[in-house]
């Protein structure tokens, strides 16, 4: 606690913005809006090493919180005080810090597999800032940070050489991701059927406890759709990333309306006849990625004569 309170100490308005601003560039569902930008506009199999290791890094991170449950650092010392602003966004317990796995997942994958310095130097600054705020905001412990960001750096390197060997030998890629899901599948049936103490199944924590249930269905119908949203595209769709500038704007924007609009939509019948935190999320993730990475992908036929002007 003495470096959070070394922090407390310097804290002011002007810092207490730009940390709440830049913290938002870790949140757990970010890397699925990235990956998915570099899937329809960058490259595929990049898209799917980001989410790959955004998705392994969440189910991971879960695990950890539901193993050892850990207070946020203004439950463990009453007397220490957090940027306010942040407090919304810091739910559940607290080891590791899941915004510093994401971001560093994230940011880091971006880092590794990018030539361009530009790139780099931003993603690698994102990489530092981001578990920086976390201290600075008074939501994390060194400890929460220091776990997360390692944990994040595995998964990054070990996916990238990976993912990079995919590229020559598409058979590696559905190996790939099916680890992930083998692991989420692991997760779920250890968050359901594991006896936790009495006390997370209390009052005042059982929506960390449910939360964490929801989180595990929801990444596991996710992957589910990475892998039929890649046969799909590999045997019939074959779209290609390449397109002007405008275009791929329509491509990133159209998508997400799609994944959006999807999402929602499907949420009132599917709940109406399966449970919302377990088959009703999955199935809804999993039709909604499936749209996503193999539908939508399909009007980019469309932009022939925009990819023809940039060539």
């Amino acid at each position: 606690m003495s470096v959070l309170y070394a922090l407390e100490g310097i804290r002011n308005p002007v810092l207490d913005f730009f940390f709440s601003i830049i913290t938002l560039l870790g949140e757990e569902t970010l890397f699925m809006a990235v990956g998915l930008t570099f899937y329809w506009c960058v490259n595929k199999i990049e898209g799917y090493y980001l989410l790959a290791v955004g998705g392994l890094g969440a189910i991971v991170n879960n695990f950890l919180k539901m193993i050892f449950t850990v207070p946020r650092p203004w439950v463990i010392d009453p007397d220490f005080t957090i940027v306010e602003a942040a407090r919304a966004g810091a739910t559940g317990y607290s080891f590791p810090s899941g915004h510093t796995q994401c971001s560093v997942g994230l940011y880091g994958g971006i880092a590794m597999w990018n030539k361009n310095k530009a790139v780099k130097i931003v993603a690698i600054v994102l990489c530092l800032l981001i578990p920086f705020s976390r201290l600075y905001l008074g939501v994390h412990t060194p400890l929460d940070v220091g776990v997360g960001f390692a944990i994040a750096v595995v998964f990054a390197v070990a996916g990238y050489f990976i993912f990079k060997k995919a590229e020559n030998n598409s058979k590696i890629l559905v190996p790939a991701i099916g680890v992930v899901i083998l692991v989420n599948i692991l997760y779920i049936l250890f968050v359901c059927f594991y006896r936790f103490p009495e006390s997370v199944y209390a009052a005042e924590n059982i929506k960390e406890y449910d939360g964490a249930v929801k989180n595990g269905f929801t990444l596991l119908g996710a992957a589910l759709g990475m892998i039929l949203a890649y046969v799909i595209d590999s045997k019939w769709v074959r779209f290609d990333t390449k397109a002007v500038w405008w275009a791929q704007i329509i491509k990133a924007v159209g998508g997400f309306a799609v994944l959006l609009i999807l999402k929602e939509l499907l949420k009132i019948p599917l709940n109406a006849i399966l449970d919302e935190n377990t088959w009703g999320t999955l199935l809804r993730y999993f039709i909604t990625v499936t749209v996503a990475g193999a539908a939508w992908p399909m009007v980019f036929r469309f932009f022939p004569k925009a990819k023809a002007e940039k060539e």
